[in-house]
């Protein structure tokens, strides 16, 4: 699964560099973290539940992931301080690059009517967010045990101030965004 990581390092860094005509290879922007997050709400509160969204995320990701709780207690949302609400992943290095590969080469694609990434999803400062409405779209997860179908949150974390230079390294990566035009 080094395919992706090999790819950026000897194509990618040399086509940006060189359209960009930076003065340095480290001005050329890269991935520092992704970061996969499934909030439960008020299912968060039911223990099972937490398991269940806990062990899917750690089947997509290949690490444990933390349960978040909650830091203050809010009547309106009926919520209470230290409830576990969630469940959090950070992935960097090798295991980042494998999840990158299989997100853009495996699960992307199974997604029902897909039209493209919408460009709206940067943050202004080069960081890209992807809300996915089904975690069934990963085929690790075994479709006959879910119960309930939970979406997640993936937030790429670039080193790049600039949502253009993002753009630029997750298109040579061949993130499928929505064409322009």
């Amino acid at each position: 699964m080094k395919n992706l990581y090999n790819f950026y390092k000897k194509k990618i860094i040399g086509l940006i560099f060189k359209k960009l005509k930076f003065k340095s290879c480290m001005q050329v922007p890269k991935i520092l973290k992704i970061c996969l997050n499934v909030g439960l709400g008020e299912s968060g509160f039911n223990k099972k539940k937490i398991d269940i969204a806990s062990n899917n995320l750690s089947v997509i990701s290949g690490q444990k992931p933390i349960i978040t709780k909650v830091k203050k207690s809010i009547a309106n949302f009926k919520i209470r301080q230290n409830n576990s609400i969630g469940c959090k992943v950070t992935l960097r290095g090798k295991r980042m690059w494998e999840f990158l590969e299989r997100l853009i080469f495996v699960a992307i694609p199974r997604i029902r009517d897909f039209r493209g990434l919408s460009l709206n999803s940067f943050d202004g400062n080069g960081n890209f967010n992807i809300g996915i409405k089904e975690q069934i779209i990963f085929p690790e997860i075994e479709f006959d045990k879910i119960d309930i179908i939970k979406g997640m949150n993936i937030t790429i974390v670039t080193n790049s101030n600039s949502d253009n230079l993002t753009y630029l390294l997750l298109s040579y990566i061949n993130f499928p965004f929505k064409k322009i035009g």
